[in-house]
Parts: structure tokens; C-alpha cells; sequence
């Protein structure tokens, strides 16, 4: 039985401007939803840490507890989205899924909202993020694009590429002007900021993200949804919210539990293309595979 919405600490801590286009939680009867909508009330009634209020922007106010939004993982019931997008454009910072993993995401044009998912995940300043693109304009706008060939020996590989995309491959690509500088460099100070070079690009084949970034308009900064304490990732949406959500965490949009597979993380940006991490995505011909430990790895890309 789906569950249409539910919202962390009952319909009393909706706040006012987005009372009316939230709908009223459907009750719950069998077992094992039942069991999950009891975990959520207990976590709607833990206390907000310091840290969450800390880091709290003020463009984005929490009046409640986490928002968990259950839809269809094929996109049937994206009307649902309506109020995930609404928050995000606000400043929101929360979980969505991909074609690999699920990703943590907040709007590419919202500094604080990009600093807070960093803190949430507890990135460290060296980290790079990745882009969620729609499309190879939103990859050319924000990085200076992939080797299109010149007749010269520069083989054309923006033509292989086009047939991966989309699908469950993050490309590392050599960043342009118009990528904020927070997406690749983190800090208040220049000496904590990493040099504007690169950043990984995604275009996922996921019926839910796709549908996301659609009515967004623009690209989400993401990064993988992590156990903070183990180094594997989380794909059960429940225990996500359980873990992140103490953490600051907004919204979780649950489309099932998805496969413990990331993208494969291709640098594009040398001689060659290589592989750096070897994931969902197929090795192609025109790839050199190269071990994970002699190249820099992109390991918060979805």
C-alpha cells in the first residue's frame, strides 16, 4: 500500500505557507508500513541538536521535522514532486533518487543551501560535488564540455559519449565561469578553497530524478547518501531518513530501496579517458580502466 505524504511530526508542524499544497497523510493498515510510520514519529520527536540549528539558512525555515515523500519509482505520481521542487528553490537540502544510489541535492544557485549539505554530510573541504544534468546543454554550460575532435588526431569522444548518457556515469570535466564557486571550493577563507578545475557531471536515467530536475529548471549540486560510520552506502530510504534526518536533513523522496551499485566515475580531462571508479556503468572501448588508488577518486558522486 503506497503512502502518499507524510511529514515528520504531524500535519500541526506544516508550516503555513506550504500547509495547502501538501496533501493530508493517509492512515496507514498494513503491518509493515505501519511499523515504518512508527519509526518516523519517533525521530519527529527527538530534540534538534545545537548543530542543527546552527546550520540552519535562513532562506529555508524547518518548522516540523523531515518531510518523506513515498512515490512511484517510475514516475506515475510525479505530481508529488510539486512541493519537493517548491523547497529546494528555497533552499531546502534533502535526498532524491538516482539510477545508481540515492543523492543528497540542493539547488546549484543556492550557496547556503550547498554549504549546509556539505556540514549535513560532513564533507571535507577538498571533496568535490557533482551536477545532476538534464541534458548535455546543462553539461556545456557549466563545464567547457567534452572532446568534440578536430580532424587532427583529437578523436571525437563527445560522440561515445552521447551514448551513455543518460545513464549511471559521472564524468569529470574541467568546470567553466559559470559553476558557482561553492560546488567546487568550500570555505569562507581562500586558503580553504579548492582551485576552480574540475567537477563530476551526471544525467541519471531515473524516471523520479529526471522529472525532479525538469521542474527544477536547472541542475541539483548531489553528492552519495553515505553511512557516516561505515564506508558504504545507504539504500533504504527509512534508514536514511532515521540517519540523516537528526542531522538537518529536509525532505526524503523514497522510490524503494535501490542497488548498492554508484555511477562508474570516468576523468575526462586527460590524454585519455579513464576510469577511476569502476561502477553501474559498463566499461566502454574507448575507456582505460586504471586502479582506483593511483588516480584521484570521486567517491561522493551518486
Amino acid at each position: 500500500m503506497a503512502v502518499e505524504i507524510r511529514q515528520f511530526g504531524g500535519a500541526a508542524a506544516v508550516p503555513p505557507f506550504r500547509r495547502s499544497s501538501i496533501p493530508t497523510p493517509c492512515r496507514v493498515t498494513s503491518p509493515s508500513t505501519s511499523t515504518i510510520y512508527r519509526r518516523f514519529v519517533a525521530l519527529a520527536a527527538v530534540k534538534k541538536s545545537p548543530k542543527r540549528l546552527k546550520y540552519s539558512t535562513p532562506r529555508f525555515t524547518k518548522e516540523g521535522g523531515l518531510l518523506y515523500v513515498e512515490v512511484d519509482p517510475f514516475g506515475s505520481d510525479s505530481w508529488k514532486l510539486d512541493s519537493i521542487v517548491e523547497l529546494l528553490k528555497e533552499g531546502a537540502v534533502g535526498v532524491i533518487p538516482t539510477d545508481t544510489v540515492y543523492a543528497i541535492a540542493c539547488d546549484l544557485r543556492n550557496n547556503s543551501a550547498i554549504e549546509r549539505l556539505r556540514r549535513i554530510k560532513d564533507i571535507e573541504p577538498s571533496k568535490p560535488l557533482s551536477l545532476l544534468c538534464r541534458s548535455f546543454k546543462d553539461i556545456d554550460t557549466y563545464t567547457t564540455g567534452f572532446p568534440r575532435g578536430n580532424g587532427q588526431g583529437l578523436a571525437n569522444i563527445f560522440r561515445a559519449v552521447k551514448q551513455c548518457l543518460p545513464g549511471p556515469y559521472t564524468f569529470i570535466l574541467t568546470a567553466s565561469k559559470a559553476l558557482p564557486k561553492q560546488c567546487i571550493r568550500y570555505g569562507t577563507t581562500s586558503s580553504k578553497y579548492a582551485s576552480r578545475t574540475n567537477v563530476g557531471v551526471r544525467v541519471p536515467d531515473d524516471a523520479v530524478c529526471k522529472a525532479i530536475l525538469e521542474k527544477m529548471d536547472a541542475p541539483l549540486i548531489s553528492t552519495s547518501v553515505r553511512s557516516p560510520r561505515e564506508d558504504e552506502w545507504i539504500l533504504d530510504p527509512v534508514v536514511i531518513a532515521d540517519v540523516y534526518g537528526p542531522e538537518g536533513l529536509d525532505f526524503v523522496v523514497a522510490a524503494g530501496t535501490r542497488l548498492a551499485e554508484p555511477s562508474t566515475v570516468v576523468d575526462m580531462t586527460g590524454s585519455s579517458p579513464q576510469i577511476i571508479r569502476q561502477g553501474k556503468g559498463p566499461k566502454q572501448p574507448w575507456m582505460v580502466a586504471e586502479d582506483e588508488e593511483d588516480s584521484p577518486s570521486n567517491e561522493n558522486a551518486a
